[in-house]
């Protein structure tokens, strides 16, 4: 049987990272959701709609995302779902908490999504619940065995902090059990109410990961649960001394859609009004100078540029005060798979 097609974080890409609304039932600590700058609105079915037609005439090789807050809380899911079908999008893919609210598995078939894929970040109740809320992980253990049950295929996001790398290792086992077949590792980033309200996080908030943690610990574990027969992708983060550095600004389209009608091209960007694109009378036009897109264009001895400006403490510099490496693009990733 043919593999599905998700979201894929390569050159080229085309992939619509669309927000219908930005509610939530959980309150994750790491979540990057920034109402004062995102929109706090529910969009309805017929702006969705228009929305997608103007994505759909860029490019038909778009893999389309359908995220929220979270998206089973919008009673028009379904409907939603399959009029991406119906316009031929190169891919549909659900991203949940695990709640899957209003009975969304009842409603669509596996034949309307290729993933639905599930926010995990412990392989027990003990690790995951302090970050997304208690209870949290029984219920999206339960949501994906639903799935499964039903014939759908299951992906998994674990976004890997200081609170939650070193139980990474832990994964597979679980994954395999879960009957899981693409595994996303994340890096943690500083966005949304983390960002926003840092006291509001504790002193124990999850945060970034060392360099030295995150090249021992993630491309291992990546090789091993690839291994088990899953797909695995992950985020370089730092590149190699002489590595290259690319911006998926200029080599990949990627477009972050929320429901203020700011599309974004960089999610490092989604703090600030630096969007390059806008629906404005339900047509995309791109924005004003200065945006995002000029700053794609910056090459800077610390490679990403965002990364520079807004969680530069990544990066470590040497005594001639020049950086020790580059930090990647965070939508260029690695991906591990067996055949």
């Amino acid at each position: 049987m043919a593999r599905k097609r998700t979201v894929a974080f390569s050159r080229s890409a085309v992939n619509l990272f669309f927000h219908i609304l930005t509610r939530c039932n959980l309150n994750c600590r790491h979540c990057y959701i920034n109402p004062d700058q995102h929109g706090s609105q529910t969009l309805p079915f017929d702006t969705i709609r228009c929305w997608l037609e103007a994505f759909q005439a860029r490019s038909r090789e778009t893999n389309l995302v359908l995220l929220g807050g979270e998206p089973t809380l919008h009673r028009d899911l379904a409907r939603i779902i399959r009029m991406a079908r119906k316009l031929a999008f190169a891919s549909v893919t659900v991203d949940t908490n695990g709640y899957l609210f209003h009975d969304i598995l009842d409603r669509v078939a596996p034949s309307d999504v290729d993933y639905f894929s599930f926010s995990l970040d412990g392989p027990t109740p003990a690790v995951n619940d302090p970050l997304r809320g208690k209870g949290s992980f029984d219920v999206c253990t339960a949501g994906i065995r639903k799935a499964v049950s039903r014939g759908f295929t299951t992906s998994l996001i674990y976004t890997v902090s200081s609170a939650n790398i070193d139980h990474l290792d832990r994964m597979g086992p679980l994954l395999q059990d879960l009957g899981i077949a693409r595994f996303f590792i994340q890096v943690i980033g500083l966005r949304g109410q983390s960002a926003i309200h840092p006291e509001a996080a504790g002193s124990d908030a999850p945060g970034q990961v060392s360099r030295g943690q995150w090249c021992d610990i993630v491309p291992p574990v990546a090789a091993r649960i690839a291994d088990l027969g899953i797909t695995v992708t992950y985020p370089k983060v730092f590149l190699e001394p002489g590595e290259a550095f690319a911006c998926a600004g200029k080599v990949a389209d990627n477009y972050f859609v929320f429901p203020n009608g700011r599309v974004y091209r960089c999610p490092l960007c989604e703090d600030y009004p630096l969007h390059s694109l806008a629906f404005s009378d339900e047509m995309l036009r791109a924005t004003p100078k200065i945006n995002e897109a000029d700053l794609f264009e910056l090459a800077i001895p610390e490679g990403c540029v965002m990364n520079r400006l807004v969680q530069p403490g990544n990066i470590e510099y040497g005594p001639d005060g020049r950086p020790l490496y580059q930090i990647a693009c965070c939508l260029l990733k690695e991906e591990v798979r067996i055949e």
